[in-house]
């Protein structure tokens, strides 16, 4: 059974807002926030923030302030099913930068277990239209006096546990996805260099969430 919504989106029942949300819980509110964004009430840049938000919020409360100024239908759905994107021969195992760069874009499939190291060098591993290999991705990145940068889709369980030795390994976009969604891992270290996380929708849906945004604008002038 179904419980009724709050105006956050959360079941109605959830009396204490330091109580634990869960994957499901965050990923209505990811919901309502597209929903938000398509029908103008977020721009694109507020949309990817707060979804940044909602996938790292631990508790019921930290959920409420993400969607607190937005409407909220009275039926909510299922998150989409990720599991479609795992699987396959992996056609990338390691990214090397040593006074160079390496770049990992576009569609390829990631190995369960991806090394990159950049020394006074520097490389991207963009996941946005990637697929995996195994359900769980450790990146280890090591950087010397060089940067690795690690773009992953919201939508995408993450986990950083790197270290910065006199530089900086970025721990703030850690949050949960869907349960059936891949997860990946950073690990390694950053010495004089900077191992640096990003969270970004592909270009492809930031067409089709501005295209959705300009077709309801038409139809709202229509009325």
């Amino acid at each position: 059974m179904v419980s009724a919504s709050s105006d956050s989106g959360l079941p109605a029942e959830q009396p204490r807002p330091e109580l634990r949300a869960s994957d499901a819980d965050r990923e209505r509110v990811a919901d309502v926030l597209r929903d938000a964004l398509v029908e103008g009430r977020l721009q694109l840049t507020e949309f990817e923030a707060r979804l940044e938000e909602a996938h790292a919020a631990r508790t019921h409360g930290e959920l409420e302030k993400v969607v607190h100024d937005l409407p909220v239908p009275s039926s909510t759905g299922g998150a989409v099913a990720e599991s479609g994107r795992i699987g396959g021969t992996p056609t990338s195992r390691t990214g090397i930068g040593i006074f160079g760069a390496f770049d990992r874009k576009g569609v390829w499939t990631i190995a369960r277990q991806f090394t990159s190291v950049a020394i006074m060098g520097g490389g991207r591993i963009d996941l946005r239209e990637a697929r995996f290999e195994a359900g769980e991705t450790v990146i280890r990145a090591f950087a010397v006096m060089g940067g690795v940068n690690v773009v992953v889709p919201p939508d995408v369980a993450l986990e950083v546990r790197g270290i910065g030795v006199m530089g900086g390994f970025d721990h703030s976009k850690s949050g949960t996805g869907p349960p059936d969604g891949p997860r990946v891992v950073v690990t390694g270290f950053a010495f004089w260099g900077g191992v640096s996380v990003e969270r970004k929708v592909t270009k492809a849906e930031r067409k089709r969430l501005k295209a959705e945004r300009k077709e309801r604008k038409q139809l709202d002038a229509e009325e």
